[in-house]
């Protein structure tokens, strides 16, 4: 007798799915992969990789939704204290998590940053929310030391600094020219002089 076939629950199936996309996209380009792989690769049939995502691009853009996800809430240190000033090692350890998850997921994570078919609005949507929230995160954490959130020139400070930490650690993901400690001791360094102007209030 064969054995009978488990049917998983849409929530374990769901996140199957969502792995082989991100395992899929993050090696290959949009193009390269077609609706009969995806559904040869997950095992399934096309007919219920539609029931989940009813076109190739949605299961794109649930990829990219889903390494945004995991960049948010894998970096998601807060070390900075509670005092009346920040503690002089939290931007080092919010920096080796960011790292640690760059050196974890090196393919999603240049994925997650240079994806977009085109000018897909919808991808290019997620990528600015995950943008957004990691400014806010920063902004609502050194607010407690005397940064203000309704500062243009803060925010966009802290927007430059994460355009930066972005452009270096993809680099350093796809090159891997330095070592860990090194760019840590890079990004530290260059840390210093965005949250010092952060957290000095502006002479009228």
């Amino acid at each position: 007798m064969q054995p009978a076939r488990t049917r998983l629950s849409v929530d374990v199936r769901r996140r199957q799915l969502l792995d082989l996309a991100l395992e899929l996209f993050a090696q290959h380009s949009y193009d390269a992969i077609s609706i009969d792989e995806i559904a040869k690769r997950a095992g399934v049939s096309k007919g219920l990789l539609y029931h989940y995502y009813p076109s190739k691009r949605a299961f794109y853009v649930a990829a990219v939704e889903e390494a945004a996800r995991q960049l948010l809430e894998e970096t998601d240190i807060d070390a900075y204290g509670e005092g009346s000033e920040p503690h002089p090692d939290g931007p080092r350890v919010a920096l080796k998590a960011f790292i640690d998850y760059v050196a974890r997921h090196r393919s999603v994570y240049a994925f997650l940053l240079r994806s977009g078919i085109g000018t897909d609005p919808e991808a290019a949507e997620i990528i600015e929310n995950t943008r957004e929230a990691l400014v806010r995160r920063m902004l609502s954490r050194l607010s407690r030391f005397g940064a203000r959130m309704d500062d243009p020139a803060t925010r966009i400070r802290l927007r430059g600094w994460l355009g930066f930490l972005e452009a270096v650690s993809l680099d350093w993901a796809e090159r891997q020219e330095l070592d860990t400690d090194a760019l840590l001791e890079l990004l530290v360094d260059a840390s210093r002089p965005v949250f010092a102007a952060v957290l000095t209030p502006t002479v009228p």
